[in-house]
């Protein structure tokens, strides 16, 4: 069959199965309303059980959402500029979205991650990647703020990423794309000859600060998530792998040849001795590391030039490939860290790998090849068993604490809850529709607290009012405490979300900062009191020293700014209240507003254009007087004589 025409049979069966699951839209007649409305209801002034984390996708941003009620508490700003917060656009976080290839202010943000402490969420962070330009961001949870971000060198599509050790020693990225590396200018079809991937090892100092203690370089296939070894199995890191054809032009037939593509199976602790003994090469490279410092409230870029690299033929023992059914997606281990879940996404069945028996099988050197001197180890020696006609289209799974899985199956639109260890199908849920990530609180973890299942569907269709061509994707929240699956609630999320992550509250926010002490406060514009609020001039560059309080600027008259200026508003809010910011913005700025948070300090940067009155104002309401907030300043003439001059009051 012409790879063309086996691409439009393949499609054609694809739609027919969405199709016939788009189809169980109306028999919903199981769902018990009463008794789902009371489950996902939070009474007013009550607090949610959970937190749960939903990647934003080609939104760039990552949402918090309170379970069971699904009501969206944040949208926390991460590689994409955010107007409302000024997240980009202040002075002080510019610097958190510089890169090799300069100021990128958008990325496809697709896996959080929690920190874990003995393979527990531990509530102290978490991570998300940048798909496209390869990135890794930190978020601090006790001011669900980005405070670091990490560019990944010798990558292309930062998939496999972050994902966490037992106790965060690593936060790992593995390359979608496989790229040249060192980057040149070759041709496309030296694919094979010329085109490499690397797995890179992220890891936290004592301080929490990102950096890439090592990268592995491996065969230039395409490497697409991951999932850390725990208990018995830690110490390793699973990474599936497609495309092992390692074709270069029309991957959904010709990366799709082989019966089996691999999981890449990490000994990280091996990687380390490797890293002693001075195995590693220094590979010339640029990246920057973008840090946000909590105590100057201001973000700096560091740039590294070179990185470690471990090359597989020179380190024995340090990466196994474990052949898996063809174009797998999700990897996943079970709490107990003995069983892997890889399966192929075009498959009926689901394959659960052991790794006792992977164990076994390095130890009686059970190979049946070996690529870039990376072993292959035989299927029948570690495969654990087979979840037989689970559903069409296995994609991801996550556990809860019973013993049971729960897989998501895309083509079938449905979730799938099954035995581990004795692979049998204990119950099914359709979704709505086309699911691809599923989570579970601490699903990914050595302790899940379960309870709840969130799937992440891929087609909204009728679920929700219509809004044009595009409505948000959707959610749907299940209850998972008893034997079957009940579908409790569906709710719209923000961006595309590939992966979420959840934990309990209370981990979270007993850490929950309300205020920045202003006199811990070390920004060097900033300002303590109103006494010292002023107007420096330094050639045509003005700094405004500003203080936020209810409700009043000082200064809110300010003359003697010239056409052509270069204008700093360093704004500090004096505030001491939790929950009370202060904003400003002003008329004609080619910027967006400032949000300041009590006892914070940011700078909004501006170029006046054209002489005037320009009116500026708080953003954010804060008290009854808040329209009465506000203040002008006077913008003159290039070779205006206007005396500086600012005041308050009379």
């Amino acid at each position: 069959m012409k790879p063309r025409l086996l691409t439009s049979c393949l499609l054609f069966v694809v739609g027919l199965f969405i199709y016939s699951g788009c189809g169980n839209a109306t028999n919903q007649g199981a769902l018990n309303t009463s008794s789902a409305a009371e489950k996902v209801y939070v009474a007013p002034g009550e607090h949610d059980e959970f937190y749960a984390f939903l990647s934003g996708g080609f939104s760039g941003q990552l949402s918090v959402y309170g379970l069971p009620s699904a009501r969206l508490l944040k949208i926390i700003p991460v590689f994409a500029v955010d107007g409302e917060k000024g997240y980009g656009f202040n002075e002080e976080t510019k610097p958190m979205l510089n890169s090799s290839y300069g100021f990128i202010p958008w990325d496809d943000a697709h896996h959080p991650e929690l920190s874990q402490t003995n393979g527990v969420p531990d509530g102290r962070y978490v991570f998300i990647n940048g798909n496209n330009t390869p990135r890794v961001a930190k978020i601090d949870l006790s001011v669900f703020e980005t405070t670091e971000i990490i560019e990944i060198p010798n990558s292309g599509g930062n998939h496999s990423s972050p994902f966490t050790t037992e106790n965060s020693e690593y936060v790992v990225a593995g390359t979608r794309f496989s790229v040249p590396i060192p980057q040149e200018d070759v041709a496309i079809d030296s694919y094979k000859d010329n085109f490499k991937g690397a797995l890179t090892f992220i890891g936290l100092d004592d301080e929490g600060h990102m950096d890439i203690n090592f990268q592995v370089l491996v065969p230039g296939y395409d490497y697409d998530l991951a999932h850390s070894g725990k208990g018995k199995s830690h110490g390793w890191m699973f990474f599936t792998t497609y495309n092992t054809e390692e074709s270069h032009t029309l991957k959904e037939v010709n990366a799709s040849q082989n019966d089996k593509d691999f999981i890449a199976a990490v000994n990280w602790k091996k990687a380390e001795e490797y890293l002693a003994e001075g195995k590693a090469k220094d590979f010339p490279t640029s990246y920057l590391i973008n840090r946000y410092d909590e105590t100057t409230h201001t973000a700096t870029s560091i740039t590294r030039n070179s990185v470690k690299v471990l090359i597989p033929e020179e380190c024995p023992g340090l990466i196994y490939y474990l052949p898996t059914p063809k174009s797998p997606h999700g990897v996943d281990v079970d709490p107990t860290g003995e069983y892997i879940v890889g399966n192929g996404k075009l498959s009926a069945d689901l394959t659960v790998h052991s790794f006792d028996k992977m164990i076994a099988a390095i130890e009686n050197e059970s190979f049946e090849g070996e690529v870039d001197g990376i072993p292959i180890l035989k299927f029948e020696d570690v495969v654990a068993g087979t979840v037989a006609s689970g559903g069409l289209g296995p994609l991801h799974t996550e556990f809860d604490a019973e013993g049971n899985a729960y897989t998501t199956f895309f083509i079938s639109s449905e979730v799938v809850k099954w035995k581990v260890g004795t692979w049998e199908v204990l119950d099914r849920a359709p979704c709505y529709y086309s699911v691809g990530h599923l989570m579970i609180p601490g699903g990914d973890s050595r302790q899940p607290w379960g309870k709840y299942l969130v799937a992440m569907n891929k087609i909204t269709k009728d679920r929700y009012l219509p809004t044009g061509p595009e409505m948000n994707h959707s959610a749907q929240l299940f209850d998972i405490s008893g034997d079957k699956m009940e579908l409790l609630l569906d709710f719209p999320t923000v961006g595309e979300p590939h992966y979420a992550q959840g934990i309990a509250a209370d981990v979270v926010k007993a850490n929950s900062k309300k205020i920045y002490p202003i006199n811990e406060n070390e920004h060097p514009h900033v300002i303590r009191q109103e006494a010292d609020a002023r107007v420096v001039r330094e050639g045509d560059v003005v700094r405004i020293y500003m203080t936020s309080i209810r409700s009043h600027f000082t200064p809110d008259n300010i003359e003697g700014i010239k056409v052509g200026d270069k204008v700093y508003i360093h704004l500090t809010n004096l505030e001491q209240d939790w929950d009370t910011p202060h904003g400003v913005s002003v008329l004609g700025a080619n910027n967006a507003e400032l949000l300041v948070m009590p006892g914070q300090t940011e700078t909004l940067y501006w170029e006046p254009t054209k002489p005037g009155v320009y009116p500026f104002y708080c953003t954010d309401f804060c008290s009854a007087l808040h329209q009465e907030m506000q203040g002008y300043i006077r913008v003159s003439g290039r070779g205006s004589n206007v005396e500086l001059s600012w005041s308050v009051g009379e």
